[in-house]
């Protein structure tokens, strides 16, 4: 069996979105002489088949523009991927999602923050209906940057695609190899490649398929990933296969 070094873009977009705290939105003005009011605040994204939710403020510019100009307000939404560790470059992805925005009727916004929660649990949508609007983004095109370059994803694929299984888990696992495990880090660092060995490697990403290294190397980074010898599906798993590659790594790259 081939091991799969890495999950695919679809999911790393629907991970990024489920950890993100926040994300900035901007909206394509119908009047063209309209003066553009610049980036909204959106406290989460969730995505949904070919949606994506945001939760705004009722405030919100962008909100404003839609109750006036709808239907179809071309607007994009951009999330930064900022790994939990504190290091010199924390960014691991830039997402930006672009289609139209769609009010969610009013009688039914508090029954959807109830069924969002269900699967992205985040206390913000306590707020829906007081002081918080939920608007929906008609997918139409998404693209994702990471370290390794940028490229367009299919929005059924995105559709198709699950979160990594320990996205609720990652930070706290993350936090605590960097706090309470430099032995192990340290061993792990061994196994790096030879040209980056010399350099001071920090706990970047983790999910099921493996481990990323972000190596700062002088005045420049690199990110090695260690993937698993086979995706791991259980907590008890997840800490086996770090301990694993400790010893025994199976080394791959993005």
């Amino acid at each position: 069996m081939n091991t799969i070094l890495a999950p695919c873009d679809a999911e790393m977009i629907q991970t990024a979105c489920r950890r993100a705290h926040s994300g900035t939105l901007s909206v394509s003005a119908l009047d063209a002489a309209a003066e553009p009011h610049g980036c909204d605040t959106v406290a989460m994204v969730h995505l949904f088949d070919n949606d994506a939710f945001l939760l705004v403020s009722d405030e919100s510019p962008a909100l404003q523009t839609l109750r006036r100009q709808a239907p179809d307000l071309t607007a994009m939404v951009e999330v930064i991927d900022v790994a939990p560790v504190q290091m010199r470059e924390r960014v691991r992805s830039l997402i930006w999602l672009s289609g139209t925005l769609h009010e969610v009727p009013a009688r039914l916004e508090r029954e959807l923050a109830v069924e969002i929660a269900g699967d992205h649990p985040d206390e913000q949508l306590l707020d829906v209906g007081h002081g918080r609007t939920l608007i929906r983004l008609a997918l139409e095109s998404a693209v994702i940057a990471t370290s390794t370059g940028a490229g367009g994803v299919e929005v059924d694929a995105i559709a198709a695609a699950e979160p990594d299984l320990f996205w609720e888990y990652e930070t706290d696992w993350l936090v605590h190899l960097d706090c309470d495990h430099q032995d192990l880090i340290h061993q792990l660092a061994q196994r790096l490649p030879e040209h980056v060995r010399g350099g001071r490697a920090r706990p970047l990403g983790l999910d099921r398929f493996g481990i990323t290294f972000r190596v700062e190397i002088g005045n420049r980074d690199e990110d090695v990933r260690m993937p698993f010898a086979r995706p791991v599906s259980r907590i008890p798993e997840l800490s086996a296969a770090i301990h694993s590659l400790a010893l025994h790594p199976c080394l791959g790259r993005d």
